[in-house]
């Protein structure tokens, strides 16, 4: 059963008294939300989202740490125990063998290994790895997560990418670090 709602807003930076028609599409189904952008292309402004506690977040964001600017990525190597995420070389290694990662995976991995040691929000890893806004879709974060845990899961004693729900993602310490 679908459930469509027209929802005009009415701005004050405008013309007095005109009103602006906003689109909101909340659907868990991310084909939806790219048919209604499709189909509303042009037409106004369009909001798409997954579920009403994202539209909340877009529309009403609480500052907080989860927003602040991400720590700072030190250019040149990162490690985590034995593995070395080497940014200006371009290169990954455990225990001294090559660890193949895409460019993003090995980005993603540089920001949670690299000091400190933080949960770092799904904002400030696409502000850092992407260069981007987050706009409340995180499929393309989820999907390189996923496949950077299956690369170190390969990997005996390496690091785990662990989610802190409703936040980001985060590593343990190496081990004998506290």
């Amino acid at each position: 059963m679908r459930h469509y709602q027209w929802v005009e807003f009415t701005g004050g930076g405008g013309v007095a008294g005109a009103g602006v028609p906003i689109v909101v599409c909340v659907s868990a189904d991310v084909s939806v939300r790219e048919r209604v952008v499709r189909q509303l292309d042009g037409v106004g402004p369009v909001v798409s989202c997954a579920d009403l506690t994202e539209l909340r977040t877009m529309l009403f964001p609480a500052p907080s740490a989860a927003t602040a600017l991400p720590p700072t990525v030190p250019p040149g190597s990162v490690s985590w125990g034995e593995l070395v995420v080497d940014r200006a070389g371009q290169q990954v290694t455990w225990r001294d063998d090559p660890l193949p990662l895409t460019r993003t995976e090995r980005e993603l991995l540089a920001r949670l290994i690299g000091p400190p040691l933080v949960v770092w929000s799904h904002e400030q890893l696409f502000a850092s790895v992407w260069s981007d806004a987050y706009l409340g879709d995180s499929a393309v974060l989820h999907s390189a997560i996923r496949r950077l845990r299956h690369k170190l899961r390969s990997l005996p004693g390496g690091p785990r990418v662990h989610t802190v729900r409703g936040v980001g993602y985060r590593l343990d310490p190496p081990p004998g670090r506290a």
